[in-house]
Protein backbone atom coordinates (compact mmCIF):
# COMPACT_ATOMS: atom_id res chain seq x y z
CA UNK A 1 0.00 0.00 0.00
CA UNK A 2 1.15 3.21 -0.61
CA UNK A 3 2.13 5.70 2.09
CA UNK A 4 0.09 8.51 2.89
CA UNK A 5 -3.69 8.59 5.47
CA UNK A 6 -5.56 5.57 5.26
CA UNK A 7 -7.60 5.25 1.98
CA UNK A 8 -10.79 6.28 2.74
CA UNK A 9 -9.94 9.62 4.85
CA UNK A 10 -8.95 10.55 1.08
CA UNK A 11 -12.22 10.69 0.12
CA UNK A 12 -13.56 14.28 1.01
CA UNK A 13 -17.22 14.85 2.14
CA UNK A 14 -19.82 16.20 -0.34
CA UNK A 15 -19.93 19.70 1.78
CA UNK A 16 -15.88 19.45 1.20
CA UNK A 17 -16.45 18.94 -2.44
CA UNK A 18 -18.84 21.81 -2.91
CA UNK A 19 -16.37 24.12 -1.32
CA UNK A 20 -13.95 23.65 -3.97
CA UNK A 21 -13.10 26.84 -6.12
CA UNK A 22 -13.97 25.20 -9.14
CA UNK A 23 -17.54 24.16 -7.62
CA UNK A 24 -18.60 28.06 -8.10
CA UNK A 25 -17.79 27.92 -12.38
CA UNK A 26 -19.87 24.42 -12.56
CA UNK A 27 -22.60 25.33 -10.48
CA UNK A 28 -22.73 28.50 -12.56
CA UNK A 29 -22.88 26.64 -15.95
CA UNK A 30 -25.00 23.73 -14.35
CA UNK A 31 -26.75 24.88 -11.55
CA UNK A 32 -25.92 23.79 -8.18
CA UNK A 33 -28.44 20.77 -8.06
CA UNK A 34 -26.53 19.05 -10.67
CA UNK A 35 -23.18 19.85 -9.70
CA UNK A 36 -24.48 18.70 -6.15
CA UNK A 37 -25.59 15.42 -7.42
CA UNK A 38 -22.25 15.25 -9.13
CA UNK A 39 -20.07 15.91 -5.93
CA UNK A 40 -22.23 13.00 -4.27
CA UNK A 41 -21.69 10.29 -7.46
CA UNK A 42 -18.15 11.19 -7.30
CA UNK A 43 -17.49 10.44 -3.72
CA UNK A 44 -19.27 6.77 -4.03
CA UNK A 45 -17.16 6.17 -7.62
CA UNK A 46 -14.07 7.03 -5.61
CA UNK A 47 -15.28 4.38 -2.82
CA UNK A 48 -15.59 1.41 -5.23
CA UNK A 49 -12.68 2.39 -6.94
CA UNK A 50 -10.97 1.67 -3.72
CA UNK A 51 -13.04 -1.40 -3.08
CA UNK A 52 -11.25 -2.14 -6.49
CA UNK A 53 -7.69 -1.48 -4.98
CA UNK A 54 -7.86 1.89 -6.88
CA UNK A 55 -6.15 5.12 -5.34
CA UNK A 56 -8.81 7.95 -5.12
CA UNK A 57 -8.42 10.81 -7.95
CA UNK A 58 -5.90 13.52 -7.54
CA UNK A 59 -8.10 16.00 -8.96
CA UNK A 60 -11.43 16.29 -7.41
CA UNK A 61 -12.47 19.17 -9.66
CA UNK A 62 -11.55 16.71 -12.87
CA UNK A 63 -13.94 14.01 -10.91
CA UNK A 64 -16.59 16.09 -10.45
CA UNK A 65 -16.86 17.41 -13.85
CA UNK A 66 -16.51 13.84 -15.48
CA UNK A 67 -19.10 12.91 -13.08
CA UNK A 68 -21.60 15.72 -14.27
CA UNK A 69 -20.18 14.42 -18.03
CA UNK A 70 -21.57 11.52 -17.15
CA UNK A 71 -24.82 12.71 -16.06
CA UNK A 72 -25.57 15.06 -18.69
CA UNK A 73 -25.04 11.98 -21.06
CA UNK A 74 -27.16 9.32 -22.64
CA UNK A 75 -27.14 5.87 -20.76
CA UNK A 76 -27.44 4.10 -23.60
CA UNK A 77 -24.63 3.64 -25.82
CA UNK A 78 -22.46 1.71 -28.10
CA UNK A 79 -20.36 -1.08 -27.20
CA UNK A 80 -18.38 -3.08 -28.25
CA UNK A 81 -18.76 -6.92 -28.26
CA UNK A 82 -16.01 -8.98 -28.13
CA UNK A 83 -17.92 -12.15 -25.84
CA UNK A 84 -18.23 -13.95 -29.47
CA UNK A 85 -22.31 -14.41 -28.26
CA UNK A 86 -23.50 -13.01 -32.38
CA UNK A 87 -27.09 -12.65 -31.39
CA UNK A 88 -25.98 -10.97 -27.80
CA UNK A 89 -29.66 -9.77 -26.26
CA UNK A 90 -27.74 -8.16 -23.68
CA UNK A 91 -26.89 -6.46 -26.46
CA UNK A 92 -29.20 -5.54 -28.11
CA UNK A 93 -29.63 -8.28 -30.28
CA UNK A 94 -28.86 -8.43 -34.51
CA UNK A 95 -26.19 -5.31 -35.20
CA UNK A 96 -28.22 -3.33 -38.35
CA UNK A 97 -26.67 -3.48 -42.07
CA UNK A 98 -25.33 -0.11 -43.31
CA UNK A 99 -28.23 0.14 -45.32
CA UNK A 100 -31.12 -0.37 -42.66
CA UNK A 101 -29.12 2.31 -40.42
CA UNK A 102 -29.33 4.74 -43.75
CA UNK A 103 -32.80 3.90 -44.05
CA UNK A 104 -33.32 5.00 -40.23
CA UNK A 105 -31.45 8.41 -41.00
CA UNK A 106 -33.44 9.11 -44.01
CA UNK A 107 -37.35 8.41 -42.62
CA UNK A 108 -36.26 9.76 -38.98
CA UNK A 109 -34.55 13.19 -40.53
CA UNK A 110 -38.41 14.33 -41.76
CA UNK A 111 -41.98 13.37 -42.90
CA UNK A 112 -42.56 10.24 -44.59
CA UNK A 113 -45.52 8.33 -46.29
CA UNK A 114 -45.63 6.52 -43.67
CA UNK A 115 -49.42 6.31 -43.51
CA UNK A 116 -50.17 8.43 -46.45
CA UNK A 117 -50.95 6.39 -50.05
CA UNK A 118 -49.26 8.48 -52.62
CA UNK A 119 -50.74 7.24 -55.75
CA UNK A 120 -54.16 7.69 -54.41
CA UNK A 121 -53.60 10.92 -52.51
CA UNK A 122 -55.42 9.37 -49.28
CA UNK A 123 -54.79 7.87 -46.06
CA UNK A 124 -52.95 4.39 -46.27
CA UNK A 125 -51.54 1.62 -44.09
CA UNK A 126 -47.93 1.44 -42.40
CA UNK A 127 -47.79 -2.19 -43.14
CA UNK A 128 -47.30 -2.24 -46.97
CA UNK A 129 -44.10 -0.89 -46.21
CA UNK A 130 -42.58 -4.39 -45.47
CA UNK A 131 -45.68 -6.84 -46.24
CA UNK A 132 -44.55 -6.87 -50.05
CA UNK A 133 -41.27 -8.51 -48.86
CA UNK A 134 -42.70 -10.29 -46.76
CA UNK A 135 -45.06 -12.41 -48.82
CA UNK A 136 -42.35 -12.56 -51.49
CA UNK A 137 -39.95 -13.81 -49.34
CA UNK A 138 -41.86 -16.11 -47.27
CA UNK A 139 -44.76 -17.28 -49.72
CA UNK A 140 -47.49 -16.42 -46.90
CA UNK A 141 -50.51 -14.70 -48.58
CA UNK A 142 -50.39 -12.12 -45.81
CA UNK A 143 -48.04 -10.54 -42.96
CA UNK A 144 -48.29 -7.86 -40.28
CA UNK A 145 -45.57 -6.56 -38.00
CA UNK A 146 -45.39 -6.25 -34.09
CA UNK A 147 -43.06 -4.80 -31.74
CA UNK A 148 -41.62 -7.95 -30.28
CA UNK A 149 -42.01 -12.13 -30.82
CA UNK A 150 -43.82 -12.26 -27.16
CA UNK A 151 -46.31 -9.37 -28.62
CA UNK A 152 -47.07 -11.67 -32.37
CA UNK A 153 -48.05 -14.45 -29.86
CA UNK A 154 -50.34 -12.49 -28.13
CA UNK A 155 -52.18 -10.95 -31.01
CA UNK A 156 -52.24 -14.30 -32.68
CA UNK A 157 -54.17 -16.19 -29.60
CA UNK A 158 -56.28 -12.91 -28.77
CA UNK A 159 -57.34 -12.95 -32.01
CA UNK A 160 -57.79 -16.21 -33.10
CA UNK A 161 -58.45 -18.37 -29.96
CA UNK A 162 -59.69 -15.48 -27.30
CA UNK A 163 -62.13 -17.62 -24.43
CA UNK A 164 -61.44 -21.34 -26.58
CA UNK A 165 -58.57 -23.71 -26.08
CA UNK A 166 -54.97 -23.98 -27.88
CA UNK A 167 -53.76 -27.40 -28.45
CA UNK A 168 -49.95 -27.73 -27.33
CA UNK A 169 -47.33 -30.05 -25.70
CA UNK A 170 -45.79 -29.82 -22.83
CA UNK A 171 -42.64 -30.08 -24.05
CA UNK A 172 -43.11 -26.75 -25.28
CA UNK A 173 -44.20 -24.68 -22.92
CA UNK A 174 -40.96 -22.33 -22.77
CA UNK A 175 -39.52 -19.75 -20.82
CA UNK A 176 -38.20 -17.29 -22.96
CA UNK A 177 -35.83 -14.10 -21.65
CA UNK A 178 -36.57 -11.94 -18.74
CA UNK A 179 -38.14 -14.88 -16.97
CA UNK A 180 -41.57 -14.40 -19.27
CA UNK A 181 -43.09 -17.90 -19.79
CA UNK A 182 -45.43 -18.64 -22.82
CA UNK A 183 -47.79 -20.49 -21.29
CA UNK A 184 -48.47 -16.93 -18.93
CA UNK A 185 -47.83 -14.95 -22.41
CA UNK A 186 -50.99 -16.78 -23.79
CA UNK A 187 -53.22 -16.38 -20.43
CA UNK A 188 -52.78 -13.08 -21.35
CA UNK A 189 -54.71 -13.26 -24.54
CA UNK A 190 -57.68 -15.15 -23.09
CA UNK A 191 -56.79 -18.54 -24.74
CA UNK A 192 -56.89 -21.98 -22.59
CA UNK A 193 -53.79 -24.15 -22.97
CA UNK A 194 -54.68 -27.53 -23.10
CA UNK A 195 -51.58 -29.36 -22.74
CA UNK A 196 -51.00 -33.04 -24.57
CA UNK A 197 -48.17 -35.59 -24.41
CA UNK A 198 -44.88 -35.78 -21.90
CA UNK A 199 -41.85 -33.34 -21.55
CA UNK A 200 -40.19 -35.70 -24.20
CA UNK A 201 -42.83 -38.00 -26.35
CA UNK A 202 -45.83 -35.95 -27.99
CA UNK A 203 -47.78 -37.39 -31.01
CA UNK A 204 -50.13 -36.35 -33.16
CA UNK A 205 -52.70 -38.99 -31.51
CA UNK A 206 -52.15 -36.73 -28.56
CA UNK A 207 -53.61 -33.66 -30.54
CA UNK A 208 -56.54 -35.26 -31.94
CA UNK A 209 -57.66 -36.54 -28.47
CA UNK A 210 -57.57 -33.08 -27.01
CA UNK A 211 -59.73 -31.87 -30.12
CA UNK A 212 -63.21 -30.53 -28.88
CA UNK A 213 -65.92 -28.12 -29.71
CA UNK A 214 -63.55 -25.57 -28.09
CA UNK A 215 -60.82 -26.18 -29.53
CA UNK A 216 -59.57 -22.76 -31.68
CA UNK A 217 -56.11 -24.00 -33.55
CA UNK A 218 -53.33 -26.25 -32.46
CA UNK A 219 -50.12 -24.45 -31.42
CA UNK A 220 -46.46 -25.40 -32.37
CA UNK A 221 -43.81 -23.98 -30.35
CA UNK A 222 -40.03 -23.88 -31.62
CA UNK A 223 -37.63 -24.67 -29.31
CA UNK A 224 -34.72 -21.78 -30.30
CA UNK A 225 -33.25 -21.42 -26.38
CA UNK A 226 -32.87 -25.08 -25.47
CA UNK A 227 -33.00 -28.84 -26.68
CA UNK A 228 -33.95 -31.96 -25.46
CA UNK A 229 -32.37 -35.08 -26.51
CA UNK A 230 -32.26 -38.43 -25.98
CA UNK A 231 -35.52 -40.78 -25.94
CA UNK A 232 -37.86 -38.23 -27.56
CA UNK A 233 -40.24 -37.86 -30.21
CA UNK A 234 -42.21 -35.05 -31.42
CA UNK A 235 -44.87 -35.07 -34.81
CA UNK A 236 -43.95 -33.09 -37.72
CA UNK A 237 -45.58 -29.76 -39.15
CA UNK A 238 -46.76 -31.64 -42.01
CA UNK A 239 -48.32 -34.48 -39.81
CA UNK A 240 -49.93 -31.81 -37.54
CA UNK A 241 -50.79 -29.61 -40.18
CA UNK A 242 -52.86 -32.65 -41.47
CA UNK A 243 -54.60 -33.39 -38.13
CA UNK A 244 -55.52 -29.53 -37.93
CA UNK A 245 -56.61 -29.26 -40.93
CA UNK A 246 -58.58 -32.97 -40.81
CA UNK A 247 -60.45 -31.11 -38.06
CA UNK A 248 -61.37 -27.52 -39.57
CA UNK A 249 -58.96 -25.81 -37.72
CA UNK A 250 -55.66 -23.78 -38.32
CA UNK A 251 -51.97 -24.48 -37.65
CA UNK A 252 -50.19 -22.02 -35.62
CA UNK A 253 -46.20 -22.11 -35.43
CA UNK A 254 -44.34 -19.83 -33.10
CA UNK A 255 -40.69 -20.23 -34.58
CA UNK A 256 -38.67 -17.76 -32.60
CA UNK A 257 -35.41 -17.37 -34.37
CA UNK A 258 -36.79 -16.07 -37.84
CA UNK A 259 -34.30 -17.77 -40.04
CA UNK A 260 -35.18 -16.78 -43.76
CA UNK A 261 -32.10 -19.04 -45.06
CA UNK A 262 -30.59 -22.50 -43.78
CA UNK A 263 -28.15 -22.34 -41.67
CA UNK A 264 -26.58 -25.69 -42.28
CA UNK A 265 -24.01 -23.88 -44.88
CA UNK A 266 -22.73 -22.33 -41.92
CA UNK A 267 -21.48 -25.20 -40.10
CA UNK A 268 -24.60 -24.96 -37.80
CA UNK A 269 -27.44 -27.48 -37.51
CA UNK A 270 -30.66 -26.60 -39.81
CA UNK A 271 -32.79 -24.20 -37.86
CA UNK A 272 -36.39 -24.79 -39.58
CA UNK A 273 -36.61 -21.89 -41.93
CA UNK A 274 -40.02 -19.52 -42.34
CA UNK A 275 -40.61 -20.85 -45.84
CA UNK A 276 -40.31 -24.22 -44.54
CA UNK A 277 -42.78 -24.35 -42.00
CA UNK A 278 -45.50 -22.20 -44.60
CA UNK A 279 -44.96 -24.95 -46.70
CA UNK A 280 -45.42 -27.88 -44.26
CA UNK A 281 -48.84 -26.77 -43.53
CA UNK A 282 -48.70 -24.41 -40.95
CA UNK A 283 -51.28 -21.91 -41.16
CA UNK A 284 -49.83 -18.76 -39.18
CA UNK A 285 -45.99 -18.51 -38.05
CA UNK A 286 -44.63 -15.83 -35.97
CA UNK A 287 -41.10 -14.97 -35.70
CA UNK A 288 -38.49 -12.47 -34.06
CA UNK A 289 -37.14 -9.44 -36.34
CA UNK A 290 -33.77 -9.20 -34.54
CA UNK A 291 -32.69 -12.68 -34.08
CA UNK A 292 -31.54 -14.76 -37.08
CA UNK A 293 -33.05 -12.33 -39.48
CA UNK A 294 -30.63 -9.78 -38.63
CA UNK A 295 -33.04 -6.66 -38.60
CA UNK A 296 -34.72 -4.73 -35.59
CA UNK A 297 -36.66 -6.00 -32.83
CA UNK A 298 -39.80 -6.67 -34.52
CA UNK A 299 -42.94 -9.75 -34.10
CA UNK A 300 -43.75 -10.98 -37.37
CA UNK A 301 -46.95 -12.63 -38.54
CA UNK A 302 -46.93 -14.64 -41.59
CA UNK A 303 -49.70 -16.83 -43.02
CA UNK A 304 -53.14 -17.12 -44.60
CA UNK A 305 -54.75 -13.58 -46.08
CA UNK A 306 -58.26 -14.16 -43.85
CA UNK A 307 -56.23 -14.74 -40.74
CA UNK A 308 -53.72 -12.10 -41.02
CA UNK A 309 -56.80 -9.96 -41.66
CA UNK A 310 -58.43 -10.80 -38.37
CA UNK A 311 -55.50 -10.08 -36.48
CA UNK A 312 -55.39 -6.20 -38.53
CA UNK A 313 -58.10 -5.77 -37.58
CA UNK A 314 -58.04 -6.96 -33.62
CA UNK A 315 -58.06 -4.08 -31.08
CA UNK A 316 -54.58 -5.17 -29.48
CA UNK A 317 -53.15 -4.20 -33.16
CA UNK A 318 -53.31 -0.48 -32.33
CA UNK A 319 -51.61 -1.41 -29.15
CA UNK A 320 -48.78 -3.57 -30.37
CA UNK A 321 -47.68 -1.23 -33.71
CA UNK A 322 -44.44 -0.43 -34.85
CA UNK A 323 -43.06 2.61 -35.39
CA UNK A 324 -41.56 4.26 -38.89
CA UNK A 325 -38.22 3.34 -37.99
CA UNK A 326 -38.99 -0.39 -37.15
CA UNK A 327 -40.62 -0.39 -40.35
CA UNK A 328 -37.53 1.44 -41.96
CA UNK A 329 -34.99 -0.44 -40.89
CA UNK A 330 -37.07 -3.68 -41.38
CA UNK A 331 -38.12 -3.15 -45.43
CA UNK A 332 -34.01 -2.26 -45.48
CA UNK A 333 -32.92 -6.32 -44.34
CA UNK A 334 -35.64 -7.68 -46.01
CA UNK A 335 -34.28 -6.17 -49.45
CA UNK A 336 -31.11 -7.37 -48.48
CA UNK A 337 -32.59 -10.90 -48.64
CA UNK A 338 -34.69 -10.30 -51.98
CA UNK A 339 -31.60 -9.10 -53.90
CA UNK A 340 -29.81 -12.14 -52.83
CA UNK A 341 -26.91 -9.99 -50.79
CA UNK A 342 -27.99 -10.64 -47.43
CA UNK A 343 -25.29 -13.21 -46.44
CA UNK A 344 -22.56 -10.58 -46.97
CA UNK A 345 -24.44 -7.64 -46.13
CA UNK A 346 -26.39 -8.50 -43.16
CA UNK A 347 -23.84 -8.38 -39.88
CA UNK A 348 -25.35 -11.60 -38.13
CA UNK A 349 -25.02 -13.95 -41.51
CA UNK A 350 -21.53 -11.80 -42.11
CA UNK A 351 -20.45 -12.81 -38.54
CA UNK A 352 -21.57 -16.48 -38.67
CA UNK A 353 -20.16 -16.89 -42.25
CA UNK A 354 -16.42 -15.58 -41.06
CA UNK A 355 -14.00 -18.68 -41.28
CA UNK A 356 -11.41 -19.45 -38.68
CA UNK A 357 -8.21 -18.17 -40.22
CA UNK A 358 -10.11 -15.20 -40.90
CA UNK A 359 -10.70 -14.56 -36.97
CA UNK A 360 -7.43 -15.72 -36.68
CA UNK A 361 -6.02 -13.08 -38.63
CA UNK A 362 -7.52 -9.77 -36.91
CA UNK A 363 -6.55 -11.94 -33.65
CA UNK A 364 -3.22 -12.09 -34.40
CA UNK A 365 -3.10 -8.61 -35.87
CA UNK A 366 -4.40 -7.59 -32.43
CA UNK A 367 -1.97 -9.33 -30.65
CA UNK A 368 1.20 -7.76 -32.41
CA UNK A 369 -0.25 -4.40 -32.42
CA UNK A 370 -0.77 -4.85 -28.16
CA UNK A 371 2.18 -6.60 -27.61
CA UNK A 372 0.00 -8.37 -24.89
CA UNK A 373 -1.63 -11.93 -24.46
CA UNK A 374 -1.64 -14.60 -26.68
CA UNK A 375 -3.87 -16.57 -28.94
CA UNK A 376 -6.66 -19.31 -27.57
CA UNK A 377 -8.65 -21.80 -29.37
CA UNK A 378 -12.41 -21.17 -28.76
CA UNK A 379 -15.94 -20.98 -29.39
CA UNK A 380 -18.76 -18.71 -30.84
CA UNK A 381 -21.99 -19.21 -30.16
CA UNK A 382 -24.92 -18.04 -32.20
CA UNK A 383 -27.20 -17.04 -28.77
CA UNK A 384 -30.49 -14.40 -28.63
CA UNK A 385 -32.29 -17.80 -28.26
CA UNK A 386 -31.24 -19.33 -31.56
CA UNK A 387 -29.34 -22.59 -32.08
CA UNK A 388 -29.17 -23.68 -28.55
CA UNK A 389 -25.78 -25.96 -27.71
CA UNK A 390 -24.62 -24.79 -31.15
CA UNK A 391 -20.91 -23.41 -31.59
CA UNK A 392 -18.17 -22.43 -34.19
CA UNK A 393 -14.71 -22.53 -33.77
CA UNK A 394 -12.86 -19.34 -32.75
CA UNK A 395 -9.29 -18.33 -31.95
CA UNK A 396 -9.62 -15.74 -29.54
CA UNK A 397 -7.11 -12.95 -28.03
CA UNK A 398 -6.61 -13.81 -24.73
CA UNK A 399 -5.32 -11.79 -21.86
CA UNK A 400 -4.12 -14.02 -18.31
CA UNK A 401 -4.24 -12.11 -15.29
CA UNK A 402 -4.72 -12.81 -11.72
CA UNK A 403 -7.57 -11.14 -11.43
CA UNK A 404 -9.51 -11.47 -14.57
CA UNK A 405 -13.08 -10.48 -13.37
CA UNK A 406 -11.14 -7.05 -12.46
CA UNK A 407 -9.71 -6.20 -15.86
CA UNK A 408 -12.85 -7.51 -17.41
CA UNK A 409 -15.00 -4.81 -15.33
CA UNK A 410 -12.04 -2.10 -16.35
CA UNK A 411 -13.06 -3.12 -20.07
CA UNK A 412 -16.58 -2.39 -19.55
CA UNK A 413 -15.89 1.29 -18.17
CA UNK A 414 -13.79 2.16 -21.07
CA UNK A 415 -15.57 4.69 -23.84
CA UNK A 416 -16.96 2.74 -25.87
CA UNK A 417 -17.06 -0.10 -23.24
CA UNK A 418 -15.93 -3.67 -23.83
CA UNK A 419 -17.68 -6.68 -23.37
CA UNK A 420 -15.64 -9.82 -23.37
CA UNK A 421 -16.04 -13.09 -21.83
CA UNK A 422 -13.65 -14.42 -19.12
CA UNK A 423 -12.81 -18.08 -19.28
CA UNK A 424 -9.75 -20.34 -17.94
CA UNK A 425 -7.99 -17.57 -15.68
CA UNK A 426 -8.16 -15.09 -19.19
CA UNK A 427 -10.35 -12.40 -20.19
CA UNK A 428 -10.99 -13.56 -23.73
CA UNK A 429 -11.88 -10.85 -26.60
CA UNK A 430 -13.60 -13.15 -29.18
CA UNK A 431 -13.11 -11.16 -33.46
CA UNK A 432 -15.98 -12.57 -34.98
CA UNK A 433 -18.70 -9.98 -32.89
CA UNK A 434 -16.34 -6.83 -33.10
CA UNK A 435 -16.95 -5.14 -36.67
CA UNK A 436 -14.13 -4.29 -38.20
CA UNK A 437 -14.28 -0.44 -38.19
CA UNK A 438 -14.21 -0.83 -34.08
CA UNK A 439 -10.37 -2.23 -34.08
CA UNK A 440 -9.19 1.03 -33.60
CA UNK A 441 -11.36 1.75 -30.39
CA UNK A 442 -10.97 -1.74 -29.13
CA UNK A 443 -7.35 -1.71 -28.96
CA UNK A 444 -7.12 1.83 -27.57
CA UNK A 445 -9.78 0.27 -24.22
CA UNK A 446 -7.44 -2.61 -24.15
CA UNK A 447 -4.60 -0.57 -23.56
CA UNK A 448 -6.75 1.63 -21.15
CA UNK A 449 -8.18 -1.21 -19.32
CA UNK A 450 -4.68 -2.35 -18.67
CA UNK A 451 -3.33 0.60 -17.68
CA UNK A 452 -6.46 1.07 -14.69
CA UNK A 453 -6.08 -2.95 -13.77
CA UNK A 454 -2.15 -2.60 -13.48
CA UNK A 455 -2.56 0.65 -11.29
CA UNK A 456 -4.74 -0.79 -9.41
CA UNK A 457 -2.16 -3.87 -8.69
CA UNK A 458 0.14 -1.44 -7.68
CA UNK A 459 -2.40 0.00 -4.61
CA UNK A 460 -1.89 -3.53 -2.85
Amino acid sequence: MSEGPEPRRQIPSVSALLSLPEMARLSEHWGHALVVQAARQAAEGARQALQRGQRPPEDWGAAVAAAIERLTSPSLVPAINASGIVVHTNLGRAPLPENAIQAIARVAAGYSNLEYDLGAGERGSRYVHAEEALRELTGAEAAIVVNNNAAAVLLVLSALAYRREVVISRGQLVEIGGGFRIPEVMAQSGAALVEVGTTNRTYVEDYVRALSPETALLLVVHRSNFYIGGFVHEPTLTELAGAAHAAGLPLYADLGSGALRDTAPFGLEHEPTVQECLQAGADVVSFSGDKLLGGPQAGIIAGKGELIERMRRHPLMRALRVGKLTLAALEATLLHYRRGDDAEAIPVWRMLALSVEAVESRARAWHEALGEGELRSATSAVGGGSLPGQTLPTIALALPVARPQVLAADLRRTIPPVVARVQDDAVLLDPRTVMPQEDDALLEAIRSALAAYRSGDQTE
